[in-house]
């Protein structure tokens, strides 16, 4: 698989990473663990060499499972985690104060099994700590060999700004598809300015893209799609038009539909990693085999003016949770 640099800092990632939430936290039950560590290792067999995890997954025991699963093979693989929630539970409120920043990196390094965090980004701005304090302590992070690159998730513009003038931000990671193109208006600009990566999660619109979801999928009470408003039923139904775009196109270039959405996220710009996940090994070589597809100019403007025939039904977040986006 190819390679893509995320900002400045001399991150080496391949073109499309693995997301490894899902195989222990907030797509319904947990996957075991010996199929996990399979999934794992069966994407570094196929290439992939980026591997994301937090420990609010789980939480705590996907960055186990990615340690244990990462261990024969640590020093050819890069791993990002977070920090950001208080006692590592995201049902709790941001804490990204130096102490616990400190206290996530030590955990951290213990449950992963090494002796360095690659990248470790800032899981949801804290509007209680100045971004000043979270970028300058990551940067002593690093001035310790403790962390090697500093990424922020989910970050606004003028957050991204103060956190990059301390210590440079090497990726932000952020939810950014075919179904929502929100970061176009104001972050991509900023990140190109800046020269700073960007890693979308939820790149095939957490599962939406692929075709496999429709109007009559019943989700398990552990899925967090089942509060979402835009995986109500009426806004699945509302939303059928982009799947069906979608299958039209991919088609037309002997893919599949989560393989055309992966490669129009490659197609924007060179220092774009997604990183989708999987619990199924077909749909881990379906992901994979989407770097392998090139978008035409003409094929990225006959997305372009398809999508603009479509109109998006329902939020992504739950009232709830729309304090935690950082504007």
């Amino acid at each position: 698989m190819q390679t893509r640099k995320l900002g400045k800092t001399g991150l080496e990632v391949s073109a499309i990473g693995l997301g490894c939430m899902g195989l222990s936290y907030g797509y319904g039950p947990a996957t075991d663990k010996a199929s996990g560590i399979e999934l794992i290792r069966a994407a570094f067999e196929r290439g992939v060499t980026f591997f994301d995890t937090a420990e609010c997954y789980g939480p705590f025991v996907n960055e186990e499972l990615v340690g244990e699963a990462l261990a024969p093979f640590r020093d050819q693989v890069v791993i990002a985690t977070k920090f950001g929630f208080k006692d590592g539970d995201s049902k709790n409120t941001q804490d990204s104060r130096p102490e616990r920043i400190r206290a996530v990196a030590e955990a951290s390094l213990k449950r992963l099994k090494t002796d360095r965090i690659d990248l470790f980004y800032q899981h949801r701005v804290d509007k209680n700590v100045p971004m000043e304090d979270v970028a300058g302590t990551v940067k002593d992070l690093i001035r310790e060999g403790k962390v090697k690159h500093f990424g922020l998730s989910e970050a606004g513009e003028q957050s991204i700004r103060r956190a990059h003038a301390v210590q440079p931000v090497a990726a932000l990671q952020s939810e950014y598809s075919l179904w929502w193109r929100e970061p176009e208006e104001r972050i991509l600009p900023t990140l190109e300015e800046l020269g700073i990566g960007l890693v979308p999660f939820s790149p095939l619109g957490k599962g939406f893209l692929t075709g496999a979801i429709n109007e009559r999928t019943t989700f398990d009470k552990t899925d967090f799609r089942s509060v979402v408003p835009r995986f109500s039923e009426e806004n699945r139904k509302a939303n059928a038009g982009l799947v069906e775009l979608l299958g039209r196109i991919a088609e037309g270039k002997g893919a599949t539909r989560a393989q055309i959405a992966l490669a129009w996220l490659l197609a924007r710009k060179p220092w774009i990693v997604p990183i989708p996940g999987t619990t199924k090994l077909h749909r881990l070589d379906e992901n994979v085999g989407a770097a392998a597809f090139e978008l035409t100019a003409d094929d990225l403007a006959r997305i372009e003016a398809a999508l603009r025939e479509v109109e998006i039904a329902g939020d992504r977040y739950p009232a709830q949770w729309q304090n935690r986006v950082d504007r």
